[in-house]
C-alpha cells in the first residue's frame, strides 16, 4: 500500500499546485466554493451552528471517502478525480488568500485554517484514495487476466477478496480519524481563526 500512499499524496499535492498556479480552472474552482459557501450559510442559519458543522463536515467526509475506497473499483477514477479536485480546491484558496489583501497572511491561513484538522483529514483521505487505487488496480488486474491469462483469475479473485477484507478495518478507522478531525474543525480551527 506504501506505492499507492506514495502516488496519492504526489497527486494531491500536485493538485494543491495546479488550483493555485493554473487559471484555466478558476471558474471550476469558484464554482466549488460557491457550493461550500452555501453550504456554511445554511450551517450558519441552523439552531446550533457548531454541533451542525460537525455533523456535515464528518458526513460529508466519511461517506466521500468510503465510496472512495469502493468506487475505485472502476479502474481508479474517483479516487484520482477527487484527490485532484480536493488538492485544487487548497491551492486555489491559498492563491486566494494571498492576492487579496484583507486576508489573513497565507503561513497563518495554513496553521490556524488547515493544520489543526487536516493533520489528521488530509491523510485519512489520501489514504482512502490510495485503498481505491489499488482496488482500481486489481479490478484492471482481474479483467486483463479474464481475457488473456484464466489460470491467474483464481489467485486474483483471492487477492481481492483479500484487500476487501482488510478495507472494513480500515474503513472504521479512517471514519473515527474523521470525526476527530471534524470535531477539531468545527470548533478548534474556527476559534483560531477569529
Amino acid at each position: 500500500m506504501r506505492g499507492y500512499i506514495g502516488f496519492a499524496f504526489i497527486l494531491f499535492f500536485a493538485g494543491i499546485v495546479v488550483g493555485g498556479t493554473n487559471e484555466g480552472f478558476r471558474a471550476f474552482l469558484e464554482g466549488q466554493l460557491t457550493g461550500l459557501g452555501q453550504l456554511v450559510e445554511s450551517v450558519d442559519n441552523s439552531s446550533n451552528p457548531t454541533l451542525m458543522m460537525m455533523i456535515v463536515i464528518f458526513l460529508n467526509n466519511a461517506i466521500k471517502s468510503i465510496l472512495v475506497m469502493y468506487l475505485g473499483a472502476f479502474f481508479g477514477i474517483l479516487p484520482l478525480l477527487f484527490l485532484g479536485i480536493n488538492g485544487m480546491v487548497i491551492g486555489f484558496v491559498l492563491k486566494l488568500t494571498a492576492e487579496s489583501p484583507d486576508a489573513l497572511p497565507v503561513w497563518e491561513l495554513v496553521v490556524k485554517g488547515l493544520l489543526p484538522h487536516g493533520i489528521i483529514e488530509i491523510p485519512a483521505i489520501i489514504v482512502a484514495c490510495a485503498y481505491g487505487l489499488k482496488f482500481g488496480t486489481l479490478v484492471i488486474r482481474a479483467g486483463g487476466n479474464l481475457l488473456f491469462a484464466r489460470a491467474k483469475l483464481p489467485g486474483i479473485g483471492r487477492e481481492i477478496e483479500h484487500f476487501a477484507i482488510r478495507t472494513v478495518p480500515m474503513m472504521v478507522i479512517l471514519t473515527v480519524g474523521l470525526l476527530v478531525a471534524s470535531i477539531i474543525e468545527s470548533t478548534i480551527t474556527l476559534w483560531l481563526l477569529k
